[in-house]
């Protein structure tokens, strides 16, 4: 089978393109012909050793794949040879085929092919979960997404307007707003030419934002601390900015802030069935034709460095996707 494998740490680029022999199966597997792969920030990290995961060598990077049941070990009932499917793996999702635990596997609904599936794992069940069960998002409350047009954030603004919040959005750059306010956004603040904190209070009155949903880090994180209400919540699910922000705990104290820390892909162990209830709302409201999952880039397999490197410098909005389709 074809892979994007990484036998170093080291950047994008430093992946090959071999062919490897196909994965053997596990207790519990479920041998997935992979069509699609997102792309995600965490792989980036894997492959230079700085994820929580670190594999041994070679592997393939991916956390999230689209595609079809070919085989299931003993045992597995959930899913069957010729489902169409998503599913969660550690890594290894940029290959032809991969092995998943029953768990992690989905069926899809029907009418999602299998690049949306492939879009939809990472970024929809960190803002369902997120928004639902970490924020305790309310209809009527105002909530701040900082980095409103990447693949989390974009989703966040899409599934907190379904949820009957108003949104602000962050984005750098016009056409960044443009899609978080195709995706529903009230409001817009485009943070390279406008002050966050001060824009947010200028927009609710001088009230500040209810909650704030920051997959940024870094000066967005700061500006939304001081743009937040008394008794306002943050949830912090990623550093896209490159820098850790280093919460200063008298502002938390003196407007009684809670700020919630949210890896996702920890409750697949902590709490699948959190999970498993997360996705089969979301596929109601995917079926219902509520979420409509945003791709600005797909790429082959063969161009993986590409892909990761479209992500990383901030080109992409959305979800940026590698088919194992080759390119003529």
């Amino acid at each position: 089978m074809r892979a994007a494998v990484c036998h170093d740490w080291g950047e994008p680029e430093s992946l090959s393109i071999e062919d490897m022999p196909e994965p053997e199966m596990t207790e519990g597997g479920v041998r997935i012909a992979v069509k699609a792969a997102g792309v995600n920030f965490a792989d980036t990290l894997m492959i230079k050793g700085e994820y929580q995961v670190r594999p041994p060598f070679p592997f393939s990077p991916g956390l999230e794949v689209g595609g079809e049941v070919l085989e299931c070990a003993p045992g597995v009932t959930q899913v069957k040879p010729r489902d169409k499917v998503m599913a969660m793996v550690p890594f290894g999702g940029y290959a032809e085929q991969v092995i998943a635990p029953e768990v992690d596997v989905f069926r899809v609904p029907d009418a999602m092919d299998e690049i949306s599936a492939a879009a939809f794992p990472v970024v929809y069940g960190t803002s369902h979960i997120g928004l639902k069960d970490k924020l305790n998002l309310q209809p009527g409350e105002v909530l701040l997404v900082n980095g409103a047009a990447g693949g989390v954030g974009l989703t966040a603004v899409e599934i907190a307007k379904k949820m009957g919040a108003t949104v602000i959005a962050a984005a750098g750059g016009a056409d960044k707003l443009a899609v978080a306010k195709e995706y529903g956004a009230d409001h817009l603040i485009d943070y390279r030419s406008e002050d966050i904190k001060n824009r947010v209070k200028e927009l609710t009155d001088g009230r500040g934002a209810d909650a704030v949903y920051d997959p940024v880090g870094g000066k967005a994180f700061d500006a939304a601390l001081r743009a937040t209400v008394q008794r306002g919540r943050i949830l912090v699910v990623g550093f896209a900015s490159g820098t850790v922000p280093q919460v200063p705990a008298n502002i938390l104290l003196v407007k009684n802030i809670s700020v919630i820390g949210f890896y996702w892909g920890a409750h697949r162990i902590l709490d699948p069935d959190l999970i498993t209830a997360s996705f089969e709302e979301l596929f109601g409201w995917y079926a219902a034709g509520d979420l409509k999952p945003h791709i600005s880039h797909t790429f082959d397999l063969a161009d993986a460095a590409e892909a990761m490197h479209t992500l990383k410098s901030r080109k992409s909005t959305g979800k940026v996707i590698l088919t194992t389709e080759t390119r003529h």
